[in-house]
């Protein structure tokens, strides 16, 4: 797998709230998870009941989207980053590989009884005015 920018590691690293979009019957969906990042494997990992209805969905449909901004009002200061993979529930030792790398991140998770979450990402577009305006860094998993 080729290695994203590292301006785009730096930025998922840095941030920890992602908008993850489901889709079924044609009818999008969004939600807000807070997420910890995986660089070496550019996964998301979240925590979210498989009840909430982009969990369902999910389930049913595992291609998914999403996006991670940073939230400003100067043009020349505007970041994020639009993905789209695949979602995973999370079981066997890859579940506790995930849940330690989670937990670190969100120690107050320990008290909630959820599902853990693995989102690849498979496709990452990071839009960063700060190198121009409209410049765009493209990323492409080539497994």
């Amino acid at each position: 797998m080729e290695k994203p920018d590292k301006k785009i590691i730096a930025f998922l690293t840095k941030h920890h709230v992602m908008t993850l979009s489901t889709c079924a019957g044609n009818q999008p969906w969004c939600a807000n998870c807070f997420y910890a990042f995986d660089a070496e494997k550019m996964t998301l990992v979240f925590t979210s009941d498989i009840e909430t209805r982009h969990g369902r969905e999910a389930v049913n449909n595992s291609n998914v989207a999403g996006s991670v901004v940073l939230e400003t009002s100067v043009v020349g200061k505007i970041q994020g980053i639009q993905f789209s993979g695949e979602l995973f529930l999370s079981d066997g030792t890859a579940a506790e590989e995930i849940n330690s790398l989670y937990m670190k991140r969100f120690p107050f998770a320990l008290l909630m009884n959820t599902t853990l979450w693995k989102l690849r990402i498979d496709y990452a577009k990071m839009t960063d005015n700060r190198l121009g305006f409209g410049k765009k860094l493209i990323w492409e998993r080539g497994d």
